[in-house]
């Protein structure tokens, strides 16, 4: 079956790109088969490669994290910064509220409810080396958590997501994996490299989903144990697998706006609640304090700190906690990355990048701040040491144990398991959708079914592992993959900056204000076409009657010359005809004029007049389209010279940006 995209005739994505799924499907039987029947055996082997990867290439993950952080920030504050992911014309699918919502969800917000208490403690009475100073040590021990929570996970995640949106809507590849490494293979990515690489990121969102699901489990587990006296027990947990999966099938029915939005949205709501309950219920000004104090510190160590590897001091403490993180985002990133690039449409990469990490990562520190210097100041300060021996015995149970020594404790503990299922919800339902996606060739629009599928994938991994004792391997097994993703990820971020500059060059040569054919016109033919809103039959007519034999006209003379071109009729379907003219090996020139609809201005005069109009608050333009987006003007009513000389004049524009890349 054939379909149009941007008005080029392409052929249609399967539902299921067998040279994905099968081998995906093989492997995941064969990995979990291994975690599920040998769980001791497979967790030494994966131990000791994760192991040896600390050892040896610690020095390595934070390079590696570091030119991320340095690549995202200087692609944002550049000249790059005003470019679309998509179209110059795209606008943005989701609101801010909605879009942050998301982000925050997919990103980091089951890890918080997790670590929010646990972590900050787990530094405070076992920092990297001993402090004599207990005050010392908790500003030690939230400078450590807001390190490894703030701008480098979300760095990790925006450069993924940037890389993909920027191809997928901008360029008209897959939204999957493999189109991040276009500029280093280019067509190459619909073979079996590109198959590959999406194959191998399936089974790292799977495993990191399904051990997620089954590790957090235990955390729910616990809150309704504290709750309602439910035993801890594997078949609770495993009917809260079943159970989260069922309402994450529910929500990928449903779909990302009814599904994904809707939660996240309101799990933000929950969280902003909890958050300041937390707050108020507290020593609100030294936590206040404490917060300010925080991010102070983490913000003069950040250069410190990155690259502070133990050197000289070594501890196992930097492996078990620091390069684990790295590895774990890093592990991480395809799903989240390519999640995010799909809600990420229409942004500048400048917004994005403030957006999806500035914000994030400013709540993920507010978060971390408030709950964890609340944590410290119960042991610090009320000496409830027995509050800290059980968040270093169980780090599941440290979010409701912290709870009890707030007001209206129950009440809280309830709010913090309907948020953790939520979050736990959000990520199947997100993971099934990327899932999804990788083995669709980018397309979401896939049978319910089909998605459904890979929601009780998930949830069917998480079982067999938890009950065969399997999860912690798997996990390991996820983490430890983050080596070769993050070669690869070095090569996409090289090729993602080949193509920035090709796009500003493009961008600098081809910038222009109002069109030369417009030039010479009589001025009250001018004014009548100004003043015409005309409705999309009126608009088609003139497509028909002057834009295609305009651009026939062009297209003949240059194939006369040699220069191979073809002109699309689209406008029974599409509203628009498009000229395509092809160079070989460089960037071909791509000419459309599109019937665009727009809302009735309110100074519109004698619209009613026209005859023609289907609604008397639209009206549409024939507006002109280049390959890099919208050129915001309208040639409707123009003649086929004056066409003509448009068109020229965008070509030579096109020759001379050509003739600026040599």
């Amino acid at each position: 079956m054939n379909d149009a995209v941007d008005g080029k005739v392409v052929t249609e994505a399967p539902r299921i790109d067998r040279a994905v799924a099968l081998p995906a499907a093989g492997l995941l039987v064969l990995l979990v088969a291994g975690a599920g029947l040998f769980p001791e055996r497979s967790g030494r082997l994966f131990q000791q490669l994760q192991d040896a990867i600390v050892y040896y290439g610690s020095w390595y993950y934070v390079l590696v994290v570091a030119i991320v952080l340095v690549s995202v920030l200087f692609f944002a504050f550049s000249r790059f910064g005003d470019i679309k992911l998509g179209p110059d014309h795209a606008e943005p699918d989701y609101s801010y509220p909605s879009w942050f919502a998301m982000l925050f969800a997919a990103g980091m917000g089951i890890g918080l409810m997790f670590f929010g208490v646990a972590e900050p403690v787990m530094h405070f009475l076992d920092p990297p080396h001993a402090q004599a100073d207990p005050a010392a040590a908790a500003a030690e021990a939230m400078t450590l958590t807001f390190f490894h929570w703030g701008l480098h996970g979300w760095a990790i995640y925006a450069i993924v997501a940037l890389v993909l949106a920027y191809f997928a809507y901008r360029h008209n590849l897959p939204l999957t994996l493999r189109s991040a490494l276009y500029p280093l293979i280019g067509e190459r990515i619909y073979g079996p490299w590109g198959a590959a690489v999406d194959v191998f990121a399936i089974l790292g969102t799977t495993c990191g989903i399904a051990t997620s699901l089954g590790l957090g489990v235990l955390q729910i587990n616990s809150g309704l144990a504290y709750l309602f006296g439910i035993p801890t027990t594997l078949g609770v947990q495993i009917a809260l697998i079943a159970g989260t999966i069922g309402l994450a099938s529910i929500s990928v029915v449903l779909g990302l706006d009814a599904g994904i939005k809707r939660l996240s949205e309101i799990n933000i709501s929950l969280a902003v609640l909890l958050w300041a309950a937390v707050l108020l219920a507290g020593p609100t000004v030294l936590v206040l304090q404490g917060v300010m104090q925080n991010i102070g510190a983490y913000m003069g160590d950040l250069v410190t700190k990155t690259f502070n590897l133990y050197a000289y001091d070594p501890t196992d403490w930097f492996g078990g906690w620091t390069i684990f993180y790295w590895g774990w985002w890093l592990s991480w990133s395809p799903f989240v990355g390519l999640f995010i690039a799909r809600i990420s449409r229409g942004r500048t990469i400048r917004e994005f990048v403030l957006g999806a990490m500035l914000v994030p990562g400013g709540v993920t520190l507010l978060w971390m701040g408030v709950f964890g210097n609340s944590g410290i100041e119960l042991i610090l300060q009320q000496g409830a040491v027995e509050f800290g021996a059980a968040v270093q015995e169980n780090q599941a149970v440290a979010l409701f144990r912290f709870m009890e020594y707030l007001p209206f404790s129950r009440l809280l503990s309830f709010v913090s398991v309907i948020m953790v299922v939520i979050f736990f919800v959000t990520s199947a339902d997100s993971g099934a959708m990327v899932l999804n996606m990788l083995a669709s060739r980018g397309r979401d629009d896939t049978p319910a079914l089909q998605r459904v599928a890979w929601t009780i994938s998930i949830g069917v991994i998480a079982v067999v592992l938890l009950v065969a004792g399997g999860l912690s391997s798997l996990q390991t097994a996820a983490i430890a993959s983050a080596l070769p993703f993050s070669l690869a990820l070095l090569c996409a971020i090289w090729g993602f900056a080949r193509a920035l500059q090709v796009d500003a060059t493009k961008r600098t040569v081809l910038q222009s204000t109002v069109p030369s054919a417009v030039d010479g016109v009589d001025w009250r033919r001018r004014l009548n076409n100004l003043l015409r809103y005309p409705g999309d039959n009126a608009v088609q007519r003139f497509e028909k009657e002057v834009v295609l034999p305009a651009l026939g006209d062009f297209a003949a003379e240059l194939q006369a010359h040699g220069v191979q071109c073809r002109v699309l009729d689209q406008v029974a379907g599409q509203g628009s005809v498009r000229l395509e003219v092809y160079h070989g090996g460089e960037l071909d020139f791509l000419y459309e004029i599109r019937c665009r609809e727009h809302a009735m201005p309110g100074h519109a005069v004698a619209a009613t007049a026209l005859g023609d109009l289907a609604e008397q608050d639209k009206f549409y333009r024939a507006e002109v389209h280049l390959a890099e987006g919208g050129q915001d003007y309208d040639v409707m009513g123009w003649s086929r010279e004056q066409l003509t000389v448009d068109v020229l004049q965008q070509y030579e524009n096109h020759l001379q940006f050509l003739h600026a890349l040599r």
